[in-house]
């Protein structure tokens, strides 16, 4: 692989335009792969950094060629697919908060921000919710011109002008309003939104190509072109900000200038988009993949397994080069770590910058919140305080108040006490470096709580590749009105919110392009390849829903009540291959499958050589049972838990290629007459016999069990685990006796497992010639009595007499 990447690397600097632009994306892929499949972690790290170094060059080589930003815009047009049948989930995401967001489909026309003679300013109609706080300092919606008064202005152009003005030494802060993660986004990204790249150009309208900024609108009217409920979405807001009745600011400002409009409006759309200003916060990730529809990437900083030479170098280059961008998360804080360091518990803060020096690696960190504690070097390590003490260019510009950026809302902190302090780094790459994407979109109906711990009601998608690569895959949950309605509820923020509206998790498994049994989203990656739902390996399905209760929690086979367990038959006409899935309702019980040959009767003996197939070792949750061919017939499926008692709800799914019936087999003595036979004890080697009679022909079973009874002198005798049993059904006695239902085929059994004969017919004419007698015999200890209970289950009435030793 590293032969093949260097070659790559090669052909990059020989080749030019086009083909040295291709082969350095191909190096870079080349070396990640390279990077995966290093058995060390010296040769993984030296091949990431090749990787990075490629895509460095890459990028270099993108922005010499003429129009090439145009050219990869439009290859990711062209390859960018909607599976047509999304389309109505597309629709349905338009409708949040009593708005309509309609799907984005062309930049609108200059004459919408126009104001023609007589006509009014436009008006967005739609109801801003504000929290108790900021309704206190609330004074009313009003326009620029009165927000800035800009009439009391000495130079009010230049007013004007600032309005929309683009730099490198911004300052935005938030004051009440509570989206701590929207101003943290902004921040991070105001490079990538105003520089080079000039991002805002395609979000906010109306743009200033000509001025690289964006333009006032004289109607009053902005459009933004944000990217959320799975696709780009037109977002139409008016010019009003709330304005407040003292020297607290509800929208977010720029310390640097104070005429600043457009991150107010672009703050303005998102809200109406979450909900209102008094939206609780996200996180950074999110906000910005609906801001500027960057792919986001969360790390989970505190784990034990994080490699932070490793993350240092994807994101060192790519800051560099404008391709990433980051933002910090904290997690609950202490009371000691908010006064000394000035961290805030579970807010979010920017990244503007990333320094390399001799004294080690540091991020410039801004708090987005005015009213913070002061960020100091108290409380961080000896690297971060060494680092402030020598003059750094912050890489960003010292016009306006130098004093600003050095304020206490700014701090370089070392890299190693960002993975210690902070406990999410989140990351935003830019779309230009997937050059393929196809989006699906599809209704994931939660599975019902019998299917909880299987795969087998979850979406799934098979990816087929023609070359390796790197495929990266965003599973994105649309916005609803309740997420907003909980938060609210809970006055908590909408990370916390989304956790009370559950988990998402992506699973990749090589299984031939086949469903497995034990979700979608956006892929991205460098070629091209085939994104799919996955196909379902067999094309017949059958479910039953059933319960461990008190009578039928039979629990392992090891168990004595293991053949009360719910039993099903399955029959088939021809050979398939199946798989039976069982699922219970309960995460934490463990559960098994037996099949055996049983002819559709209710299996009492589980034999070696009656067992077809199992799902292997007891499994929490759910266990699956693969054959690879069954042959036609009719079979027994005992679902079973670990523990006897253990009660619950649960399904079964058999799945085939040919159509199966699937029955439950009904439990012993369901809807027949149930004889008691009289308790006995066995004090060692012994026989006994007891006569039966009946009327007519009638069919019956005999179940033997070891019982608990009471002694002389009120003493509980246990069953004795020492002795072994067997029952017999014979007619006629001495050398008339012939055998017509034995138990364990023939073998002796351990009676604290129930003993059960197999069904045999009782006639009243043979009864009459010879007798009809149940045998038990018994071989162990003499050392205690075993005391036995039983019963026969028959079709009609029987007669029993009283035991007799034989």
């Amino acid at each position: 692989m590293e032969r093949r990447a260097q070659a790559a690397e090669s052909r990059a600097a020989e080749a030019a335009g086009k083909d040295a632009l291709e082969n350095a994306i191909k190096a870079a892929e080349l070396y990640m792969r390279a990077a995966e499949e290093a058995h060390g972690k010296t040769d993984a790290t030296r091949f990431r950094r090749k990787c990075q170094e490629m895509i460095v060059y890459a990028e270099r080589l993108k922005a010499t060629l003429a129009g090439t930003a145009d050219v990869v815009e439009q290859a990711i047009t062209r390859s960018s697919s909607v599976v047509p049948t999304s389309t109505s989930i597309l629709q349905l995401g338009s409708r949040l908060h009593g708005n309509e967001f309609p799907i984005w489909k062309e930049e609108p026309e200059l004459g919408e921000f126009e104001l023609l003679p007589g006509q009014d300013l436009f008006t967005d109609d739609t109801n801003f919710s504000l929290s108790a706080n900021q309704a206190e300092n609330f004074a009313a919606w009003v326009r620029p011109d009165k927000l800035f008064k800009l009439s009391e202005q000495n130079d009010r152009t230049a007013c004007v002008d600032a309005m929309m003005q683009v730099s490198d030494h911004s300052n935005l802060m938030q004051d009440i309003t509570t989206d701590c993660s929207v101003v943290a986004s902004l921040s991070a990204a105001f490079k990538v939104l105003t520089g080079k790249n000039a991002v805002l150009s395609s979000i906010l309208h109306p743009y200033d190509v000509a001025n690289g900024r964006p333009r006032l609108s004289f109607s009053g009217k902005y459009v933004m072109k944000l990217n959320f409920n799975g696709c780009a979405r037109k977002v139409v807001v008016d010019d009003r900000l709330p304005s407040s009745r003292t020297d607290r600011a509800l929208f977010v400002v720029d310390r640097q200038n104070p005429y600043l409009l457009w991150p107010a409006l672009l703050e303005k759309a998102y809200l109406k988009v979450r909900g209102g200003y008094d939206f609780p916060g996200s996180n950074s990730g999110t906000d910005l993949w609906v801001l500027i529809g960057w792919i986001p990437e969360q790390l989970f900083l505190q784990r034990e397994d994080i490699d932070l030479d490793d993350i240092w170098e994807r994101i060192q280059a790519a800051h560099k080069s404008g391709n990433v961008v980051i933002t910090l998360g904290t997690g609950r804080v202490s009371a000691e770590e908010e006064e000394v360091m000035g961290l805030i518990g579970e807010h979010d803060y920017a990244v503007e910058n990333l320094d390399t020096s001799d004294l080690g690696r540091r991020l410039l960190i801004k708090n987005p919140w005015c009213n913070a504690p002061s960020m100091t070097i108290l409380g961080w390590s000896g690297s971060t305080s060494s680092n402030l003490n020598r003059p750094l260019n912050t890489g960003l510009s010292t016009a306006g108040n130098a004093n600003d950026f050095n304020s206490a809302s700014r701090l370089w902190v070392a890299f190693e006490d960002v993975a210690q302090h902070f406990e999410f780094m989140y990351l935003n790459w830019s779309p230009a470096l997937f050059p393929c994407r196809q989006d699906h979109h599809f209704h994931w109906e939660l599975p019902p709580k019998l299917y909880i711990a299987s795969l087998t009601r979850n979406p799934q998608f098979s990816v087929i590749s023609p070359s390796a690569g790197i495929i990266w895959v965003l599973l994105s949950r649309h916005f609803v009105d309740a997420e907003l309605d909980i938060a609210r509820e809970k006055r908590d923020s909408m990370t916390a919110a989304t956790r009370q509206l559950g988990f998402m998790s992506i699973s990749v498994f090589e299984n031939g392009g086949n469903k497995l049994q034990t979700c979608g989203g956006e892929v991205y990656r460098g070629p091209p390849l085939d994104v799919r739902e996955a196909s379902e390996g067999m094309s017949h399905f059958t479910e039953q829903i059933g319960s461990w209760t008190r009578r039928t929690a039979g629990g392992n086979s090891s168990c004595g009540t293991f053949f009360q367990n719910p039993q099903y038959s399955l029959s088939l006409k021809s050979s398939s291959p199946v798989s039976i899935l069982l699922c219970a309702d309960a995460n934490d019980v463990h559960v098994h499958v037996d099949i055996i040959w049983g002819q559709g009767r209710r299996a009492t003996a589980l034999r070696v050589k009656d067992l077809v197939a199992s799902s292997g070792e007891y499994r929490r949750g759910c266990a699956v049972a693969n054959i690879t061919m069954l042959d036609p017939g009719v079979y027994i499926v005992v679902c079973s838990t670990f523990e006897a008692g253990q009660l619950g709800h649960f399904s079964m799914r058999v799945a085939s290629i040919v159509p199966t019936t699937v029955t439950p087999v009904p439990a012993d003595g369901a809807g027949r007459l149930l004889t008691k036979i009289p308790h006995i004890y066995l004090p060692g080697d012994e026989r006994f016999r007891m006569p039966v009679s009946v009327s007519w022909l009638t069919k019956a079973s005999v179940l033997l069990h070891s019982s608990v009874l009471s002694q002389p002198g009120g003493k509980m005798q246990p069953p004795s685990s020492s002795q072994v049993v067997r029952v017999s059904v014979v007619h006629g006695w001495g050398p008339e006796q012939v055998t017509i239902a034995v138990s364990g085929e023939n073998e002796f059994q351990d009676p604290t497992n129930t003993i059960y004969t197999p069904q045999f017919d009782i006639e009243p004419d043979r009864i009459q010639r010879g007798g009809l007698w149940i045998l038990i015999e018994s071989m162990g200890s003499h050392s205690a009595a075993l005391a036995i209970d039983g019963e026969i289950l028959s079709d009609s009435p029987v007669q029993i007499g009283d035991w007799e030793s034989v």
